[in-house]
């Protein structure tokens, strides 16, 4: 049995045959169907020293967790996924984060609208699962997972969190929605968008309440995400008193992160963690 079977809690007996199918699928592990082949620059970090796997933290609430294997009361970092849900690359940033000394909590977002992992491409995808995610539900599930981290030995007092793409917008919004928090990472998040009954604020509606400070980390290449958005996020920041931070890396496009697909841009990447390891214990996480 792997860790993560080990560390998976018992399923109650009323989850149905098909939420314990799509439950199943996502415990299979490996990159989403939509980002494969993944490239030789992918990274993998190991276990060794920490305890690594899943949980059931409610009737819907599926998450990886990694934290160190000795101690307790570690600062918690909340990871918030790609479009393509907790697969093996936001696992294996949960994992480095475990080796800086956090308990790093990544949920599965999407698990009542299906499993992201599951669709040969975007598009697809996005119109099955992603299109279809409240960013209410969303939060929710955050906050919850915050509660959780304390079951699993966190310090939800000195919390922190991080996303990428898609988890970039959520990690602004989660921001705003929690200011408890003590500090944030947005690696290439939209700022600016649609307003839909799904979706009813972007970041640059909540930038001038935002008291949690944020550091925005973003491509000067990235096509999807101008920088005349980062500048307009830039000017709705000064509105308010977060003391949240731009860096942009102009050789980066989006993804620039992605350690597994052809967007990484590894020195970006590798300025862009250490910069947000730095952003985050500067702020008391």
């Amino acid at each position: 049995m792997s860790q993560e079977q080990a560390d998976l809690l018992p399923l109650p007996d009323e989850v149905d045959s098909q939420r314990r199918l799509l439950i199943s699928a996502v415990l299979a592990g490996g990159f989403a169907l939509a980002v494969q082949p993944v490239t030789a620059a992918t990274i993998h970090t190991d276990s060794d020293g920490l305890v690594a796997g899943w949980h059931k933290a409610g009737p819907d609430l599926l998450l990886y967790a990694a934290r160190p294997a000795h101690g307790s009361q570690w600062p918690v970092v909340l990871v918030v996924q790609e479009i393509f849900g907790v697969h093996e690359h936001i696992q294996d940033v949960c994992r480095r984060l475990a080796k800086q000394g956090y308990l790093a909590v990544a949920p599965e977002l999407f698990l009542r609208q299906g499993d992201a992992r599951g669709y040969p491409d975007t598009a697809t995808l996005i119109a099955n699962v992603v299109s279809k995610v409240p960013d209410a539900q969303v939060l929710a599930d955050l906050d919850a997972c915050l509660e959780y981290a304390r079951v699993l030995g966190g310090d939800s007092t000195r919390a922190a969190i991080t996303g990428f793409c898609w988890g970039g917008r959520i990690t602004w919004l989660y921001a705003a929605h929690n200011p408890r928090i003590k500090a944030g990472a947005a690696w290439y998040g939209r700022l600016l968008g649609q307003e839909t009954a799904l979706t009813p604020r972007h970041p640059v509606a909540v930038a001038p309440q935002l008291k949690v400070p944020v550091l925005g980390l973003y491509g000067g290449k990235d096509s999807g995400i101008p920088l005349d958005s980062v500048a307009t996020m830039k000017t709705a920041l000064q509105q308010g008193s977060s003391g949240s931070e731009f860096v942009v890396y102009p050789d980066a496009g989006h993804a620039f992160n992605a350690d597994y697909r052809p967007s990484y841009h590894a020195p970006s990447a590798e300025d862009g963690w250490r910069r947000m390891l730095q952003w985050f214990r500067r702020h008391g996480v």
